[in-house]
């Protein structure tokens, strides 16, 4: 199973709080993490095994959605700032649409993320 995790720099901390309480889950071998490029560095340096995209703003959103309409990608957990405008944002929103028209699971926030860690434990 392929995990893509993404996040805003201000929900960076978050996302890296929420893979360390999913450690356990995370870390089996049958789970591949993919990143953008500084959340996987960030994802790294709490100890996980990344494959790191290149950063959001120069297109790691749209690495990502290419994998997932590849069928590469099972679910996308994307820690989004909801308080703050993006200048790459039609890449985040064609994000959203690729996983919504490959029907593939996208988590925006940590309970929805929850959820779908829960729902494959």
């Amino acid at each position: 199973m392929e995990i893509a995790i993404i996040a805003h720099d201000r929900m960076k901390a978050d996302l890296v709080q929420f893979l360390n309480k999913n450690k356990a889950l995370l870390e089996k071998s049958d789970i591949h993490i993919i990143a953008t490029g500084t959340t996987g560095s960030k994802a790294e340096k709490a100890g996980f095994t990344v494959q790191k995209m290149l950063s959001g703003p120069m297109g790691g959103d749209a690495q990502i959605a290419a994998r997932v309409a590849e069928g590469k990608t099972d679910m996308v957990l994307f820690f989004k700032d909801p308080s703050s405008s993006h200048a790459h944002e039609v890449d985040i929103n064609m994000l959203i649409r690729v996983c919504d028209v490959h029907n593939i699971p996208l988590a925006t926030n940590e309970a929805t993320a929850q959820l779908l860690i829960n729902a494959i434990s």
